[in-house]
């Protein structure tokens, strides 16, 4: 386990950075993801690490730009720089994240956030009132 996780998961409240997932229902501590890959710069510093859940980080994996339709450079949503309100809301009706931005938007899509297991999972969250 990396060693800063217990200061990288009490600030991100025991969430995925990305989905908002709830790490209590897993049987295993998320993962530490560095924004920026150490293979591309990055540090392995506090102001670089994202609490992830398996999903967000696999899909994430090295990549910093959002998967758009229009095939244009967009940023990923990074947790340590934009605020998670400003880029997303939760739909109620339909169980899936929506972005308000063009980097939620490129986020959700990088990261597959509306993948139907996640939108499974998410009814599932909200049934045990651990979401959002």
């Amino acid at each position: 386990m990396n060693p800063l996780y217990p200061r990288v998961a009490e600030r991100a409240g025991y969430v995925c950075e990305y989905c908002r997932a709830p790490e209590s229902v897993f049987n295993f501590n998320f993962e530490i993801d560095h924004f920026i890959p150490l293979s591309k710069g990055g540090k392995d510093d506090l102001e670089n690490l994202v609490l992830a859940c398996r999903a967000c980080n696999a899909y994430k994996a090295f990549h910093q730009i959002g998967l758009m339709k229009e095939k244009e450079d967009i940023s990923l949503f990074n947790p340590r720089q934009n605020a998670w309100n400003e880029h997303f809301q939760f739909n109620f009706e339909t169980f899936e994240l929506e972005g308000l931005t063009k980097i939620g938007e490129g986020t959700i899509n990088r990261l597959k956030m509306n993948d139907s297991v996640q939108i499974r999972a998410r009814i599932l969250w909200i049934q045990l009132e651990v979401f959002p």
